[in-house]
């Protein structure tokens, strides 16, 4: 059984908390009053950029597994937009070597779709597919139907899921905010809806015809959500996430600040209404952070020049409980229907002795300054939320302890 006292226990559908239990060299722990706290199974973020191999400065594994336990993940996945790209057997093992010596929670690797993820050539998904979660080209889109029905029979045969990143890079035209009223109010270039939603439509037609498991990253539209409601209703093997930054924002909270450019971009009020649809009907199945870190100096270009891309592991849940939960909009159980549940079973990933223990009641602020991520660049920078993690389990170890009960 859970060994705190008094803490409250969040029953989430196939979760068994009979598991949750601290190794016993912690145990004093378990003897604390726990009455003010909040039990949660560990949360699995399905899309995360560590950066390593290759891009260090950003992030690495252990910084970003550190991250992710200070925000309550104790499972992520990481992205194959590295160097060396893992298009193959050879260079999937300098990551999974870098895992295996760093990391400090559960991390699964995908494996590109591509080779350099350039869209030229297929990878070699059949060798690293023992080692894989998925395969992605995650920061690009594939352009070629070709090449993406060759990608989708491939992984049906391999049993693993295609997760797709979709833009058409034809309909970019140098844009990098949403093509909407701000852009046409402030005078910046424009990234078009369809640039999203097109290569979805063709990726569920091929999804349909190869009945390959099909995964669509970070969806941002109103036409994304109801092309992947309609596929679903059809029988397609479709599931899709969004990211909190889609669900809490939109172009009318855009500032003159790179911290404010991510990939998709934050699209119109009635795009985020009908994402807020989409999660509540079960059309989103998934929310992922998207977390990706850059250094300083690559955020603070402004919104035409800055990287694309925000963190989020450590404040996505406490800004998902204030902005939903508190506000009535989804129940505690949705929402970790959506951050544990869904990703896991979708994912094959199991739960196991892995969980946060939260304190819901103080107010808190978002404060890069003291996340641990070295990507520091968040929207939600000075937002007032509830939820501070106190304690992160993985496995039965603890993986992060806030200062508040450190001591005992």
């Amino acid at each position: 059984m859970i060994r705190f006292k008094n803490a409250k226990i969040i029953p989430v559908r196939g979760v068994d908390t009979a598991v949750f239990s601290l190794d016993e060299q912690r145990g004093v722990l378990s003897a604390l009053d726990f009455s003010r706290y909040t039990i949660l199974p560990g949360f699995c973020d399905v899309h995360v950029h560590f950066r390593e191999p290759g891009f260090s400065y950003k992030e690495t594994i252990a910084s970003g597994c550190a991250a992710a336990a200070r925000g309550g993940y104790t499972a992520v996945c990481t992205m194959p937009n590295l160097d060396p790209v893992p298009d193959s057997p050879e260079h999937l093992a300098v990551q999974r070597k870098l895992i295996a010596d760093t990391a400090s929670v559960h991390v699964y690797p995908y494996g590109a779709i591509t080779v350099g993820e350039a869209g030229v050539t297929l990878a070699d998904l059949e060798g690293m597919a023992p080692e894989v979660i998925a395969f992605s080209d995650d920061g690009k889109g594939v352009q070629s139907e070709e090449m993406m029905r060759a990608a989708m029979e491939k992984a049906r045969e391999l049993g693993k899921l295609i997760t797709a990143h979709c833009e058409v890079n034809s309909l970019l035209r140098g844009g990098y905010i949403h093509d909407g009223a701000y852009a046409a109010a402030h005078g910046h270039r424009g990234i078009c809806s369809e640039s999203e939603w097109g290569q979805i439509e063709r990726d569920l037609r091929l999804a349909k015809e190869t009945g390959c498991g099909y995964h669509v990253c970070h969806i941002s539209t109103k036409e994304s959500v109801a092309l992947i409601r309609a596929a679903k209703a059809e029988g397609v093997d479709v599931t899709c996430e969004t990211a909190p930054h889609y669900l809490l924002l939109d172009e009318t909270d855009l500032r003159e600040d790179g911290w404010w450019k991510m990939n998709p971009p934050l699209r119109s009020p009635a795009d985020r209404q009908a994402l807020l649809d989409g999660l509540l009907d079960g059309t989103i199945d998934v929310i992922a952070t998207d977390h990706a870190p850059h250094s300083p100096e690559e955020k603070a270009r402004g919104l035409e020049k800055s990287a694309f891309g925000v963190v989020g592991l450590e404040c996505a849940f406490p800004l998902l409980y204030t902005g939903l939960v508190k506000n009535g909009i989804l129940s505690l159980e949705q929402l970790l229907e959506k951050l544990t549940v869904n990703p896991r079973e979708r994912f094959s990933i199991p739960m196991g002795n892995n969980f946060s223990v939260w304190d819901l009641e103080t107010e808190d602020v978002v404060d890069p300054e003291r996340f641990l991520s070295r990507g520091k660049a968040t929207p939600f920078a000075g937002r007032k939320v509830f939820g501070k993690c106190v304690l992160t389990v993985c496995d039965g170890r603890i993986v992060y302890l806030d200062e508040s009960v450190k001591g005992y």
